[in-house]
This record gives C-alpha cells, structure tokens and sequence, in this order.
C-alpha cells in the first residue's frame, strides 16, 4: 500500500465511491451530506489510511485583508473621487485596498479579477464595466468572495448595490427645467449597457411624460460619457430639433463637452440653451456657468459600502439595493 501521505481525497473518493467534494463536506464537518456517504467516507479514510492536514487546509482558505476596488473608468474625476472616498473608509476599518481600473471593459475586468483573486481576497468592491453578467459575478460569490456592486447594478446577480437614486436625481433636474417654462429638452449621454443609463432616462422620462410635452420636442441621444461623447450629442441634438432649449446631461463630464460645443457653435449656456449634469463635481460649481447638476454623495456611498463589508456573509447572500439620497443644485447653467 502506498505512504498514506501520497494518498489524497481523489483516492478516498474513490474508494467511497462518492465525488471529491463529498469527501471534503465529511472533511470539514459539514451536516450537508447524508449519514450513509459520511460512513462510506469514514471508512475509506481507514482503509486508505489518509491523514487529513487541517492546517494545511486553513492556510489554503485563509483570507487576506485585503479589498479589490475595480473601477470602471478613473479618468471619469467622479469615479477617482468615488475610489479615494473607499479607500479612506476601508482603511478606518483595518483593511488594505488595491485598486485597479477596467476601462470600461469587461474582458479587462475579468483579467484584473483572476489576478486579484491569486491575493485570497477579503471582498470585492466593482463598479462594474458595460456587459458584465450575472454568471460572471456569481461565479465570484459561489468560490466565497463577498462581492459588491457600487454605481451600477447587473440584472441577476446575487451581489449587493450601493447605488444612487438615479431616477430621482434626473426627475428633479428634468422638472426644474420644465418649471422654468422649457418645451424642447434634450437627454444626453450614456448607453444601453449599463444600468445607470436606464435609471437616469427612466427619471427623465417620468418627467417629461407627467407635463404632457410634444414628443416630437423631446430628443434622446446616446453617447460616450465623457467631453468627446457630450460635444457630439449636442450636434446631433441640435441637428434633431433645431429648437432645443435644454440639455439633460447623463453626468458633469458630458455637461462640460456640451457647454465647449455650445459656444463653439455660438450660443451661450445658460442663456441659449440650459444645461444641467448629474454627479456635482468639484469644478462643477467653479466653471463659468456654474453648472446646475444633481448632488451625490461619495462619502455615503463609502459608508454604505463599509456597512456591508462589515458583514460580509450577509453581503454574499443579499440580493438587496441601498439606494443613497440625491439633491438637485441649481446654478447658472440652467
């Protein structure tokens, strides 16, 4: 008979004639497997003579303290404010962050997951990138990695959110422009791939819907979400209804593009044409117009997200959303 340090729990589940995984649920005691395979197993284990490492055992499923951070686009300044606000609160409770960027790729994502994973992982914190799906992300929870989604949602997926309340935000931004007496409005920027897209048209078309307008004044585009995809959106808005009074902007970013065309093209913001973004970043109240946009707040998306990391258990089997409350800023831009 063989060392029984060469034999392995392939051999006892042989043996037993039961599969790998029932050996190791008899392993670790688990009451997920029926007295009569834990007896079969057991006697294996004497036949065979295996000696059981748990030490061994524990270093392989010992996590670290660290958190992945995978972010969708830090060159979105929203997203780099988003990723320092975690940071900071993740660190108040004794974890370290790595934080990498997707660039809104999802085959990029999936890399940085593969090797962040390699680092036996406390949670994952992913802003997730357009086509990401539910088996991806609960392939991740299934192996024990606790898994939260920030910004985004994905339909089907067992992670929990920490998400603004986009329809909200776009709502009272739309119904601030409708109170100041505009027919022709436009919403700007974002695709269909990503759930904040949805939300942030589902709050503009509630909007526009209640006041009862022409659609034929209301104009959707979609576009990148950054200066370039707003400053394109505008001529295509424009070349849409050569009316347009008003810009619903998908964030700040797309706003900014759109106020460069604008003058470009020789109209005034604010006075031309209003223009209104979601985010409220930091320049958005220095720029010149200041810039009417919806408020997030980073630091209690931060907090809300430390609230489940502290509990990571419940974290994995939640399939919950924590909405975190927006505020409409108006400024002069609209």
């Amino acid at each position: 008979m063989n060392s029984n340090k060469n034999i392995t729990v392939f051999d006892v589940a042989r043996q037993a004639g039961v599969s790998k995984s029932t050996v190791s649920l008899v392993l670790t005691e688990s009451d997920k497997v029926s007295d009569r395979s834990r007896e079969k197993v057991l006697k294996a284990i004497d036949e065979l003579g295996y000696v059981y490492n748990r030490d061994a055992a524990a270093l392989r499923s010992r996590r670290s303290n660290l958190v992945g951070i995978v972010i969708n686009d830090l060159t979105n300044p929203y997203s780099a404010q988003l990723a320092v606000g975690l940071e900071r609160h993740i660190r108040a409770m004794d974890y370290m962050s790595v934080l990498v960027n997707s660039g809104e790729d999802f085959a990029t994502q999936k890399q940085l997951v593969q090797k962040l994973k390699e680092y036996r992982l406390a949670a994952l914190i992913i802003c997730p990138a357009p086509g990401t799906d539910a088996a991806w992300v609960n392939q991740q929870i299934d192996a024990g990695i606790p898994v939260i989604h920030i910004m985004r949602d994905v339909a089907g997926a067992r992670a929990p959110v920490v998400i603004p309340d986009n329809i909200r935000g776009t709502r009272l931004a739309t119904q601030h422009l409708l109170n100041r007496g505009f027919k022709h409005i436009a919403f700007i920027g974002g695709n269909e791939s990503i759930s904040d897209f949805h939300e942030r048209l589902c709050g503009f078309n509630q909007a526009v819907d209640g006041a009862g307008l022409n659609k034929q004044h209301i104009t959707r585009i979609q576009a990148q979400t950054n200066r370039h995809g707003g400053r394109q959106a505008v001529i295509q808005a424009l070349e849409a209804d050569p009316l347009l009074q008003a810009l619903v902007c998908f964030n700040d970013v797309i706003a900014y593009g759109a106020i460069e065309q604008l003058r470009a093209l020789g109209r005034i913001p604010g006075q031309d044409i209003a223009v209104v973004g979601f985010d409220d970043l930091e320049d958005s109240c220095r720029m010149s117009p200041a810039l009417s946009t919806v408020h997030i707040d980073a630091d209690k998306i931060g907090r809300a997200v430390c609230r489940l990391l502290g509990n990571k258990k419940d974290a994995v089997a939640s399939e919950g959303r924590i909405l975190v409350d927006v505020e409409f800023i108006p400024r002069s831009s609209g």
